[in-house]
């Protein structure tokens, strides 16, 4: 699998039209990024049905769930799924699989009291599931933030797919994932180069996300405290989390992501307010030259 060294990522890509999605992924393909991410989240369609549609849409870049959830199909559904596309498109879809967050799980009437230990059996019952389907390459990763999780995506699957981590995370994933998996970190972006302006579109990005214990404690084992998620989120944060500036600084942050031990990294470009399709277009067009694309 060719997935290159840098990636997108963009909510929209399974929020908008089918058409929209479709021009999208076309254009990122055609500009040089190696992968597209998709997600599931409120309001997403389908990642993997998602998937196939971009796949079918493009001629080489690798398309990735990021992530569908665990909680959202059973083992034996994920994994027919997953062969389905990956049949279609040979070496061209990656599965990102994750638990997701308590508040999202919980509207769905599941217990989210032990995620470690249903990602263990999940994956075990996709194990089990495998055999019996249709034979299809079918690469996995985890997402994965913490220590027990990231082990785990060594142990039993292809690597892990971070979110919402700093350099400096991407280093301790990869010392504990070890040489051999894959390290998939994800990077909000936004080409601004006003302090104050990035940072406020920074503080919008992050609002969402310090509501979720997942990425605070996270965050907690990187040296951050209580007074760095405080109102909106301090300078220090919204720095490490989102990198801004010329195109040059943008590359900047990728690069240490690549020295930390990422084997990809998939950019999140950020716009005030509502996100935007268009605008993130616009933003990866200007940034690409800088990555070498």
């Amino acid at each position: 699998m060719e997935l290159g060294r840098v990636g997108v990522w963009h909510p929209l890509i399974g929020k908008a039209p089918a058409d929209e999605a479709r021009r999208a992924a076309a254009e990122i393909e055609r500009l040089g990024y190696g992968s597209i991410w998709v997600n599931e989240g409120r309001g997403s369609k389908d990642p993997i049905v998602i998937a196939g549609v971009v796949l079918a849409a493009t001629e080489r870049v690798v398309v990735a769930t990021g992530i569908a959830s665990v909680w959202a199909r059973d083992a034996t559904a994920m994994a027919a799924g997953a062969v389905a596309v990956a049949d279609a498109h040979p070496g061209r879809f990656l599965l990102g699989i994750g638990v997701s967050h308590e508040s999202m799980v919980g509207t769905r009437g599941h217990d989210y009291s032990r995620p470690l230990a249903k990602m263990r059996a999940y994956l075990d019952e996709m194990d089990a599931a495998l055999p019996t389907l249709p034979k299809a390459d079918t690469p996995r990763v985890l997402a994965a933030l913490r220590p027990k999780m990231l082990e785990l995506s060594r142990e039993s699957a292809d690597g892990a797919h971070t979110y919402f981590v700093p350099p400096e995370h991407t280093a301790l994933a990869r010392e504990i994932l070890g040489a051999g998996r894959l390290l998939v970190p994800e990077q909000a972006f936004v080409l601004e180069s006003d302090p104050a302006r990035a940072r406020e579109i920074a503080r919008e990005h992050m609002s969402y996300y310090l509501g979720l214990p997942n990425y605070l404690n996270s965050l907690r084992h990187l040296g951050f405290t209580d007074d760095d998620f405080a109102a909106g989120g301090s300078d220090r944060l919204a720095d490490a989390i989102v990198a801004w500036g010329d195109p040059e600084a943008i590359a900047a942050r990728v690069r240490a992501h690549l020295d930390a031990g990422a084997d990809q990294v998939a950019l999140q470009a950020l716009t005030p307010g509502a996100p935007s399709l268009a605008d993130a277009l616009s933003q990866l067009r200007t940034l690409a030259p800088a990555l070498g694309l």
